[in-house]
């Protein structure tokens, strides 16, 4: 598996080669003419920014991660003097005019309202949602970057670490895995069209029938908890800092119908990062999210 590091060194040095760029892209708004060779490149979704930095580009502003200060910790030393712009669903149109980009990645699902706006900034290029395939923004942001050739390479080389790992894993991936959330004053029961399901469906792992299913999540409380059973269980905490997600977390965790859950019982269930699998939801997080699952069923190098 390579880091991260080592595959944006291989995209700048492609890029030395003289890649082939986009002129003109269809997206999620239309079409539009780019750059040749865009230089002051804005990002305005979490998803991006790791899409972006992987192919080699140090964005001059960028939607400010979920959480961190500014950034989240895993891509804090690759963001340079990069500016943060907001979060995703406030971004900052006048920091952004005043950035002078040349080119403004965005996503439809976050940011249709203010396209008019973007596109009078710089030419402005939207993925269409913000959900579970992940390299098909990938990919987008790759031709719109004009770096095509090293977005599918990268994405060759990460689908062959899945392989690896699935090879690795063997039968454990008939494990039936489920995946639960907790943040202030809601549970939830991750489906197979959110991030973590579909990088544990690229794996190869099953999923408990409700989970099973081409949704993003179920929005439960904890008289739902029987319904989070499955063979293995994986929950991470979203806390905004007022600490009411870890409070839930403590209290599902506590209760007698989560300790009475046959993972429980068997010992298979397992804290994880929101941050890596959930919230960034982009190739970086998805890297380490491997990692994880590697770790925690032994099979890492």
């Amino acid at each position: 598996m390579k880091p991260f590091k080592t595959i944006a060194a291989a995209a700048g040095f492609l890029l030395a080669g003289g890649a082939a760029q986009a002129a003109e892209v269809t997206h999620a708004m239309g079409t539009t003419d780019v750059p040749d060779d865009p230089q002051r490149v804005v990002i305005l979704t979490n998803e991006g920014t790791e899409a972006v930095l992987t192919l080699g580009v140090q964005p001059v502003g960028a939607a400010n991660s979920w959480t961190g200060d500014p950034w989240y910790d895993h891509i804090e030393d690759e963001m340079g003097d990069a500016t943060p712009v907001g979060k995703e669903s406030a971004v900052n149109l006048e920091l952004i005019a005043a950035l002078q980009p040349d080119l403004i990645l965005g996503n439809k699902t976050r940011h249709e309202a203010i396209y008019p706006q973007l596109s009078a900034i710089a030419a402005t290029v939207f993925s269409e949602r913000l959900r579970g395939d992940w390299r098909k923004n990938f990919a987008l942001y790759a031709e719109a970057l004009g770096r095509q050739e090293e977005g599918e390479k990268v994405l060759a080389e990460f689908d062959a670490d899945v392989e690896e790992l699935a090879a690795k894993l063997g039968d454990a991936t008939e494990e039936k895995v489920s995946v639960i959330r907790m943040t202030a004053g809601q549970i939830r029961i991750y489906q197979k069209d959110s991030f973590s399901g579909y990088m544990l469906e690229h794996i190869g792992f099953q999923r408990p029938a409700n989970q099973d299913v081409d949704e993003f999540v179920m929005r439960v409380g904890k008289e739902s908890i029987p319904d989070m059973d499955g063979d293995r269980i994986f929950y991470f905490t979203y806390d905004t800092g007022d600490g009411e997600g870890e409070k839930l977390t403590e209290e599902v965790i506590n209760d007698p119908l989560w300790k009475s859950l046959d993972a429980v019982k068997a010992g298979k269930v397992h804290v994880v990062d929101d941050t890596i699998w959930n919230t960034a939801g982009g190739i970086i997080a998805a890297r380490l999210m491997l990692e994880d699952v590697a770790r925690i069923y032994g099979v890492s190098e």
